[in-house]
C-alpha cells in the first residue's frame, strides 16, 4: 500500500539530493549523463518514498518490488537511490568513484557488479523488455505458490530511446497480450535525444501506441509529485500493464542546459553546475547531502524491513515442502530427479537407437526432463512445430492460464530472448526459447546480455546449417555458430546424435552462471554413441572412434551432422590403408577452455588434422592449426534438397577423403 504524500518542500529536498549526487559524480568523472537523473528525480522520489516495496539492507529478498532503470545511461539515478536509501555496499566513496575502474558505479548499471541493480541495462530497449520477463515470472510464480509467497510489482523508468528501439514494440505487445498488470512503466517523456529535439526523428504518440498494445496509458506532469503518485495508484488498480508518460525537463534545474541535448551526455561544467545548485537551493559543496535529508532517505530504505518480515511470517505459514520447493527454485538448485531422468533416457536410447534429427532428439530429451523439473519453462518464437520444444504434457501459458508452462512468444525473437533474461533474473524458472539458428541475429543483443550477466538461459536453435535444404541461403546459417562461439561466456553445443543431445541438455540445465545455445539439425542423423557411462560432451570434445591397426595418420574433428561425414571418411581412408581417428566436438568453445593436457590428449599427434563443419572455418585453427584441412563453407548456401547441397559444397566423406589423400600424397 502507498504511504502518505510528502509535503512538497520535503519532497523537493529529497529529489534534489538525487540531483546533486548525479551532477557532482558526472562532473568529477568528466563523463556521464546528468540530465536524465536530474529530470527523473521527482519520479524516483515519489516511487521510492511512497510505493516501492524494498529493504535496502536486504536487496535480494524474494518478494521485493523490482526496479529496472531501462534508461541505463542515467545510471547515477540508481546509484544515488542506493546510497541514499542505505544499501550497504553503496558508499559515498563509490559515488565519488563513478565510472572509475573497480568501482561499484560503472557507466551503465551492471547487476553482477552492484547489489541492488536488478539487471544490466544500457543498450536501449533491453531494460523494458527484460522487465516484461520479470513481470511474467511474478505472474506465473504467484499462480503456482500463491500470493503469500509472491506479490510484487515490476517498475521501470524508460526513456524516449528505449521506446524508439524496435525491441520495445515486441516487449509491450507481449506484456499487453499477457495482461501483466503488475508491470508499471514510468516514461521519462522529455522530448530530447543526443542529436537534439526528439521531433527531428520521431513523432509517435507513445500513449496511443501503448494503448493499442493493450496497456493502460496516461500522461502526467513529471515534476508534480501528487500527479505522479495518483497515476501510480491508478496503475496499481488496473487489470492491464501501465504506462505513465511523465512530462519532464532533462537537466531540470540547470539554467542554460535544461531542456536541451547539452544536458544529456556530458558534464554540466563548473559554471552551469554552480548555477544549477543555486537555482535549486542546493549546497555548493560537492556531494553534500544535508543530514536531515539523508536521515529521511535512510528511513525510506529501512521502512521495507517491516514488509520483508511480514512476508517472512506469511511465507512461514506455507507447508514446509512448498517452502523448500520455493527456496530451491529461487536459488536455481536443480532437482535430484533431473539427473536420474536423463540417465534413464540415455539408457533407453542405447536400447532403442534413434535415426532422427537432433531437433527431434531434443524433443525426446524434453519429454524426459519435464516430469522431473517443474521449473522448466519452454517456448518458441512461433516455430513450435519446427523447433520441437513443446512437451506433450505442456500447457500453454496465457493471461487466463498463468499456470501454463509453455510460452508462445510470437514472431518476436529479440523480445523472447530479453524476456528470458528477465525470467532467469527474477528466479523460479529455468527458461529456454527457440527459433531457427539463423535468427540468432535477431536475438543477439539480448543473448550478449545473457552472457555478460551470466543468466542460465538456454537457446534452442534449430535448422543449424545448409542441411535445412530448400529454404535456401536466407535461412541457412553459415557464420552463426562461429559468431556465437566468439561471444565470451556463451556456450555453444552442436550435438551429433540423440545421446549427445541428452548430454548437452544436461550440461545446459546445470549451468546457472551463463547461457547455452543448442544448435540442432532439421535432417535425420544416425545414433553413433554406444555408451553412456559418463557425460562425454562435458569436455567439449572426445575421441568417438579410435585409430585401428596402428598409429593414427589422420584425426578427423567434426560437429553435429558432420560427425557422420567424418565417420564415412574414416571408412574410405581405411580402404586406402590410411589410419584415422574421429573426434566429436559437440562444443568447440568448451573444449578450448579445458587444460592444455586435456586438449593435447584429445587433439593427438596425427600429422594430418581435419575439421569438418557445415559452416565457416573461423575458430578451428586452434585445433587443426593454420595448415590443417577444413571441410566446410566459404560462402552462403543455396536452395536445394540437403543431400544435393552437401555434395555441391563438397562436405561429403568422398570429398574429405580426397582432400586428405591429396595432402598425404
Amino acid at each position: 500500500m502507498p504511504t502518505d504524500v510528502l509535503p512538497r518542500a520535503q519532497h523537493d529536498k529529497l529529489a534534489n539530493a538525487i540531483r546533486t549526487l548525479a551532477m557532482d559524480a558526472v562532473e568529477k568523472a568528466k563523463s556521464g549523463h546528468p540530465g536524465m537523473p536530474m529530470g527523473t528525480a521527482d519520479i524516483a522520489t515519489v516511487l521510492f518514498s511512497r510505493f516501492m516495496k524494498f529493504d535496502a539492507a536486504h536487496p535480494t529478498w524474494p518478494d521485493r518490488d523490482r526496479f529496472v532503470l531501462s534508461a541505463g545511461h542515467g545510471s547515477m539515478l540508481v546509484y544515488a537511490l542506493l546510497y541514499l536509501t542505505g544499501a550497504p555496499e553503496m558508499t559515498l566513496d563509490e559515488i565519488k568513484n563513478f565510472r572509475q575502474l573497480g568501482s561499484k558505479t560503472p557507466g551503465h548499471p551492471e547487476n553482477f557488479i552492484t547489489k541492488g541493480v536488478e539487471t544490466t541495462t544500457g543498450p536501449l530497449g533491453q531494460g523494458i523488455a527484460t522487465a516484461v520477463g520479470m513481470a511474467l515470472a511474478e505472474k506465473m510464480l504467484a499462480a503456482e505458490f500463491g500470493r503469500k509467497a509472491v506479490d510484487h510489482y515490476t517498475y521501470v523508468i524508460a526513456s524516449d530511446g528505449d521506446l524508439m528501439e524496435g525491441i520495445s514494440q515486441e516487449a509491450i505487445a507481449m506484456a499487453g497480450h499477457w495482461k501483466l498488470n503488475k508491470l508499471i512503466v514510468l516514461f521519462d517523456d522529455n522530448d530530447i535525444s543526443i542529436d537534439g529535439p526528439l521531433s527531428i526523428a520521431d513523432s509517435v504518440d507513445q500513449v496511443k501506441r501503448f494503448q493499442a498494445a493493450g496497456w493502460r496509458a496516461e500522461r502526467v506532469d513529471g515534476h508534480d509529485p501528487e500527479a505522479i503518485g495518483a497515476a501510480i495508484e491508478r496503475a496499481q488498480k488496473s487489470g492491464k500493464p501501465s504506462l505513465i508518460a511523465c512530462k519532464t525537463v532533462i537537466g531540470y534545474g540547470a539554467p542554460k542546459k535544461a531542456g536541451t541535448s547539452k544536458a544529456h551526455g556530458e558534464p554540466l561544467g563548473a559554471d552551469e553546475l554552480k548555477a544549477a545548485k543555486e537555482k535549486l537551493g542546493i549546497s555548493p559543496e560537492p556531494f553534500a547531502v544535508a543530514p536531515d535529508v539523508l536521515e529521511a532517505w535512510r528511513k525510506i530504505g529501512a521502512r521495507g524491513a517491516a514488509a520483508r518480515k511480514t512476508w517472512e511470517s506469511l511465507f512461514g505459514t506455507l507447508p514446509p515442502k512448498k517452502q523448500a520447493e520455493f527456496n530451491r527454485r529461487l536459488t536455481h538448485e536443480r532437482p535430484a530427479k533431473l539427473a536420474k531422468a536423463l540417465a534413464a533416457h540415455k539408457k533407453a536410447l542405447l536400447a532403442t537407437p534413434q535415426h532422427i534429427a537432433t531437433r527431434k532428439s531434443s524433443e525426446l530429451a524434453i519429454e524426459a526432463i519435464v516430469p522431473a523439473m517443474p521449473e522448466f519453462l519452454a517456448g518458441s518464437a512461433d516455430l513450435t512445430g519446427s523447433n520441437n520444444t513443446k512437451a506433450k504434457s505442456a500447457v500453454a501459458f496465457s493471461a487466463k492460464n498463468p499456470k501454463g508452462r509453455y510460452i508462445h512468444y510470437g514472431i518476436r525473437e529479440h523480445g523472447m530472448a530479453a524476456a528470458m533474461n528477465g525470467i532467469a533474473l527474477h528466479g523460479g524458472f529455468a527458461p529456454n526459447g527457440a527459433t531457427f539458428l539463423v535468427f540468432t541475429d535477431y536475438c543477439r543483443p539480448a543473448m550478449r546480455l545473457s552472457a555478460l550477466m551470466g543468466t542460465g538461459v538456454v537457446y534452442v536453435m534449430t535448422h543449424d546449417s545448409i542441411g535445412l535444404g530448400e529454404d535456401g541461403p536466407t535461412h541457412q546459417p553459415v557464420e552463426h555458430v562461429a559468431a556465437l562461439r566468439a561471444m565470451p561466456n556463451m556456450r555453444v553445443f552442436r550435438p551429433c546424435d540423440a545421446v549427445e543431445v541428452a548430454e548437452c541438455w544436461e550440461l545446459a540445465l546445470n549451468r546457472i552462471d551463463g547461457p547455452t545455445t543448442l544448435a540442432l539439425t532439421r535432417q535425420n542423423l544416425a545414433q553413433l554413441r554406444t555408451e553412456v557411462k559418463a557425460n562425454r560432451s562435458a569436455a567439449g570434445a572426445y575421441e568417438l572412434f579410435k585409430a585401428e591397426g596402428g598409429k593414427a595418420q589422420v584425426t578427423l574433428f567434426a560437429t553435429g551432422s558432420e560427425v557422420e561425414v567424418a565417420v564415412g571418411a574414416r571408412k574410405l581412408l581405411a580402404e586406402k590403408g590410411i589410419i584415422a581417428r574421429v573426434v566429436s566436438v559437440p562444443s568447440l568453445d568448451l573444449f578450448l577452455e579445458q587444460s592444455a593436457e586435456i586438449r593435447e590428449t584429445v587433439i593427438g599427434d596425427a600429422p594430418v588434422k581435419v575439421a569438418i563443419e557445415a559452416g565457416v572455418r573461423m575458430g578451428w585453427d586452434a585445433v587443426i592449426g593454420h595448415d590443417g584441412i577444413f571441410v566446410g563453407m566459404t560462402g552462403f548456401g543455396a536452395s536445394a534438397p540437403y543431400k544435393e547441397l552437401y555434395k555441391h559444397f563438397g562436405i561429403t566423406p568422398e570429398a574429405t577423403a580426397e582432400a586428405i589423400l591429396a595432402r598425404i600424397g
